[in-house]
């Protein structure tokens, strides 16, 4: 019936509860349903049913008392009480089915993009068609701390993924179908956006440098082979999905993503996280799939944790945790092995300030880029970026500069502490730090140069920072790498 007629219609509209004595003698009362049923209606309480807004949701109508001629002012009090507890339940009745809607509208949604990043199996045999390279196939300095893995050509990064983790022995180890981890690389990489700096290439870089730690420090002296395994695997998906803007961009848009996470914190590492489930989620791309129950969560647990702490403001949280971790690491302590994965995590994240003078400049050239588009949104939005963010106040060397002595340097020298052969690796984040002093004063305005890039400095890479330390390569030889 239309809500605006008859009795229930009536007191829909006007939110009054109406007590009717004698049904057939009121002008609202209307017959034929007793006409046509047989029934005869006395009286009638009939009451709203009003939400936690305040908002009438419903309305209870109770026909013909039965212990009396009709209903008194108590059951009106009654009734009143009982429509609170029907609003109520209701009103969470509405809400768990929005809830059910939207975790199938995301379960769609998730569905779809992975779809849309389905890797088929003819991908697999064609990348896997002549078997894994071998890793002195690569480049004859791959794994050395000098190598830039930014030389590689992108086509061919899911299959140097691919040659490390047979060099480390995950893949026999684990007993790992090649297939279902070739599977695995590229939906992880097709999970990545194309942001200037956090993208594919980025996480590439990431996940080399790990192969670096494990290959040229005594890891293994410190953490369980599967600790290891969970770190070279959160390299990889550290930040798929990132859409370029930082946490704080996040919740100050009022994002979806923030609306998932902010409560937690960490918003996109969060989401990174989630990515990286979902990939492990789907067909032929579990590559723990001939893990014990027990064994399976531990990994999700530490990938989980690892990529949470490449939050800059987690890593700045804990640091006091890791200087004492450091100077006295104790290998019975879980806690400890936790804080070391953690550091090894931003020391890969941070990995490209330990690189040549003409990889640092370059990469500071995207990061800026990529801050700059930020801040270029917050002003749209009315708002403030900060100086970093902000191209029409950001001074690069002196960011970049204070950047590499409160979190590049600080990381590096806590893992020298620990691991004296990554002295090599302090070294080098702290020449490029002097190379910044050096050059500020060709800086003569905030921002980028008109052109948008940092080739001026090019000149600069005639002193290469890895030429200072005994283990690095040829600069000629580093050179060429990068140009391949």
């Amino acid at each position: 019936m239309p809500a605006d007629q008859g009795v229930a219609g009536h007191v829909a509209t006007t939110g009054k509860i109406l007590n009717i004595k004698d049904a057939y003698s009121h002008p609202l009362f209307y017959r034929g349903v007793d006409d046509s049923t047989g029934f005869r209606t006395r009286n009638i309480l009939c009451f709203p049913i009003i939400d936690d807004n305040n908002e009438i949701v419903g309305v209870a109508e109770l026909c013909n008392k039965i212990n009396g001629p009709w209903f008194t002012k108590y059951d009106e009090d009654l009734a009143l009480a009982f429509s609170i507890y029907c609003g109520i339940s209701i009103s969470h009745s509405l809400l768990y089915k929005k809830v059910h809607e939207a975790q199938y509208r995301s379960h769609l949604a998730n569905e779809m993009m992975m779809y849309h990043m389905k890797v088929t199996d003819d991908e697999v045999m064609k990348m896997l068609k002549y078997g894994i390279q071998p890793i002195d196939e690569i480049h004859p300095e791959f794994a050395k701390f000098s190598f830039t893995p930014r030389s590689i050509s992108e086509d061919n990064t899911t299959m140097a993924i691919l040659s490390m983790a047979q060099d480390m022995g995950f893949t026999s180890t684990y007993k790992i179908d090649v297939k279902t981890f070739a599977r695995f690389c590229m939906m992880v990489r097709r999970g990545y956006r194309d942001p200037p700096y956090h993208n594919w290439m980025h996480a590439f870089s990431v996940t080399h440098f790990c192969y670096l730690l494990i290959k040229n420090l005594t890891l293994e002296d410190y953490l369980l082979e599967m600790e290891i395994y969970a770190l070279f695997v959160s390299c990889m998906c550290h930040d798929l999905d990132h859409r370029g803007t930082t946490n704080s961009f996040q919740v100050a848009s009022k994002s979806v993503l923030a609306a998932l996470y902010s409560s937690e914190g960490s918003v996109m590492e969060r989401h990174h996280f989630a990515q990286a489930i979902a990939i492990l989620n789907s067909d032929g791309c579990n590559i723990f799939e001939k893990f014990n129950r027990k064994d399976y969560q531990r990994m999700l647990d530490m990938i989980r944790d690892i990529i949470l702490a490449t939050d800059v403001a987690h890593h700045l949280r804990i640091f006091p945790e890791l200087e004492a971790m450091v100077k006295d690491y104790n290998k019975e302590d879980i806690n400890h092995h936790l804080l070391l994965m953690c550091l090894l995590m931003t020391a890969c994240d941070l990995n490209d300030q330990t690189k040549g003078w003409k990889t640092t400049t370059k990469i500071a050239e995207l990061i800026y880029k990529e801050f700059f588009s930020q801040g270029d949104l917050e002003k749209a939005m009315g708002n403030n970026p900060l100086e970093m963010m902000d191209r029409d106040k950001a001074y690069v060397p002196d960011l970049q500069i204070s950047f590499m002595e409160h979190i590049a340097m600080p990381t590096y020298k806590l893992l020298n502490i620990l691991l004296p052969e990554a002295e090599v690796l302090y070294q080098s984040v702290k020449s490029n730090r002097d190379h910044w002093v050096k050059i500020a004063s060709k800086f003569t305005s905030p921002g980028l140069p008109n052109d948008n890039s940092l080739d001026f400095l090019d000149e600069e890479a005639e002193e290469t920072v890895t030429t200072t330390t005994p283990s690095a390569q040829p600069k000629d030889t580093l050179e060429k790498g990068m140009k391949k």
